[in-house]
């Protein structure tokens, strides 16, 4: 799970979810790179960055989402 500020790149979507077969026709596709944004204060849904764009997903959404984080070297 990324943390607010945080990239990563996406690993999977698994196949055969519909709620998901919207994300990937805005773009969210294994190998593309994501910022966690923030939280919403009451915890759902989270925004991300993705490709210029920012999405607001549910939870419920997020965490079928495997998202590999980015390490930044000389941190």
């Amino acid at each position: 799970m990324l943390l607010p500020g945080e990239t990563g790149v996406i690993v999977t979507l698994p196949e055969g979810a519909p709620s998901l077969t919207r994300l990937r026709e805005m773009g969210l596709l294994p190998g593309t790179r994501v910022e966690f944004i923030r939280r919403a204060p009451m915890g759902d849904p989270v925004e991300i960055g993705v490709r210029g764009a920012l999405l607001s997903l549910r939870d419920a959404e997020a965490s079928l989402i495997e998202v590999e984080t980015e390490r930044v070297v000389g941190k």
